[in-house]
């Protein structure tokens, strides 16, 4: 049986798709699937997602590093947010992070419930993400966190880029798929100026971190491919 590659633009049509036999690539770019890539690469020893800021309370005091974004900043009395400029080696290797965001780690609560297994993926490990993929005899969805369960470009466009590196190896079973790579081939040889199109763009200019818009859009950094096993991302073994 030849495998299939599809897209779902936003976590709101998860429900559409058969995913009990598929690898479920998480992709939130601006920031949290490229925060946790960072970190993984980084050194950090796990990074657990929860869904609600409370839930992060569970976990004080007990030595990790507590995470938490809402609409593009830091919930106050936390660690940290949402930026990979917090998940560097000095800060998180070794470490656990407990982690919550608007839009990424609701998605991967929402995969896991149904998937065989849940990845992450952004521009930062593509090429090891895509050449892993090649090897397993699993379906793949490629799920768009979008923002909050409404479609956006720059998930689209990293879902497009999958697409397009795994044309010749995974049937094309949906139009999201072609939409997909359309917006990715038209956008990849200046994804920064396609993307300040996109109205989360303008959230995240509004909070001045340009920076980490282009720190996200940059290719192939990291090797890491986290993979959620039990409630904590891990570096996928591979």
């Amino acid at each position: 049986m030849s495998r299939t590659i599809e897209v779902c633009l936003t976590p709101a049509l998860l429900h559409l798709y058969a995913i009990e036999n598929s690898i479920v690539v998480v992709i939130d770019i601006l920031r949290a699937t490229s925060s946790i890539t960072y970190g993984i690469h980084n050194g950090a020893e796990a990074i657990i997602p929860v869904e609600h800021v409370e839930d992060c309370l569970a976990y004080a005091d007990k030595g990790y590093l507590l995470a938490a974004e809402r609409n593009g900043e830091v919930v106050e009395g936390y660690d940290f947010g949402n930026s990979p400029f917090s998940y560097t080696h000095e800060k998180v290797n070794g470490r656990t992070i407990v982690l919550t965001t608007t839009n990424g780690t609701k998605a991967m609560h929402m995969a896991q419930a149904r998937a065989h297994q849940v990845v992450v993926g952004s521009f930062l490990n593509l090429t090891s993400l895509c050449n892993w993929l090649k090897t397993q005899d699993k379906n793949v969805l490629l799920l768009c966190s979008g923002w909050k369960d409404n479609f956006n470009l720059e998930d689209t466009l990293f879902a497009g880029a999958v697409v397009h590196f795994l044309r010749n190896d995974f049937k094309h079973s949906d139009d999201a798929c072609v939409v997909a790579e359309d917006m990715y081939l038209m956008a990849k040889d200046d994804l920064r100026t396609y993307l300040h199109k996109s109205s989360h763009s303008h959230r995240l200019a509004a909070l001045n971190i340009e920076e980490d818009v282009q720190f996200c859009l940059k290719l192939d950094v990291c090797k890491a491919i986290p993979v959620l096993e039990g409630n904590k991302l891990v570096a996928l073994k591979y």
